[in-house]
């Protein structure tokens, strides 16, 4: 893989910017507040850090600008959900998701079936797009919308993004904190595990009483109406991290409670 290169997808490595920490930390505050410019800005600013994480895969024989381009996904991704209020540098939640991302796209290229260049580069596209959508609108884009945002066609959307398309394991770690590890099961709405199913079949109203107003508030959400983690911490306030710890610990009261 030639890492030696200046030009990586059209980006001159060699004057990509490089942001001071009270930088990053305005440009994050703008994100917040829903600054689309300083996004890209803060995008455009932690490239290198993207540079940095696929010299690890050096001994790849993949070419160094598919890397990039699922790198910047990851920096992307990782942009999208960190929470400013957690004690964390960015940098340190924002390597293992391109590291992830990476090793999905090597894990995932490895077996028999090569996609072609043009469809990589569609799918590559839609996904910038959905990302993007996604945060800007607060919701998962239709085919319709990606395509209208990139210019190409449904079909060739929906094409790109089933060829590059595998599964994924629920339980793959997506960000630790050094304490609990947020999964991808974490970032799932459950639209089935409602009360009219496991949550009836195992009685756990008793168990629930054992529970704080914040706790239960959690699992209600979580596990009555289905709503994913990011979703309860924009709906009481707190972060998804907090979520997390909290419904871990709601759940093992409950569990200890219906083994007692």
């Amino acid at each position: 893989m030639a890492q030696g290169k200046v030009e990586i997808c059209g980006v001159n490595t060699s004057k990509l910017p490089l942001l001071k920490s009270e930088e990053k930390e305005a440009l994050f505050h703008q994100i917040e507040a829903g600054d689309t410019k300083a996004r890209e800005t803060y995008i455009e600013g932690n490239l290198r850090l993207v540079l940095s994480v696929i010299k690890r895969f050096s001994s790849s024989s993949e070419n160094v600008d598919d890397l990039f381009q699922i790198g910047c996904i990851g920096l992307i991704k990782a942009i999208d959900n960190f929470d400013s209020s957690l004690n964390v540098k960015f940098s340190t939640y924002a390597v293992p998701m391109i590291i992830g991302e990476i090793r999905r796209f090597l894990r995932d290229n490895s077996n028999s079936i090569r996609v072609s260049r043009s469809l990589k580069d569609t799918a590559y596209k839609a996904i910038y797009a959905r990302e993007t959508l996604t945060r800007k609108n607060m919701k998962e884009p239709s085919i319709e919308e990606i395509a209208v945002e990139v210019g190409i066609a449904k079909e060739d959307i929906a094409y790109a993004l089933d060829a590059i398309q595998s599964p994924m394991s629920l339980y793959e770690p997506i960000f630790t904190d050094g304490g609990d590890t947020l999964y991808v099961m974490d970032q799932i709405s459950d639209k089935k595990n409602k009360e009219e199913t496991w949550v009836e079949h195992l009685s756990l109203s008793e168990a629930m009483k054992k529970l704080n107003p914040r706790e239960h508030e959690i699992i209600s959400l979580r596990f009555f109406e289905g709503k994913t983690q990011m979703e309860v911490a924009d709906a009481i306030g707190i972060s998804q991290a907090q979520v997390s710890r909290l419904e871990k610990n709601a759940l093992r009261t409950m569990r200890a409670y219906l083994t007692a």
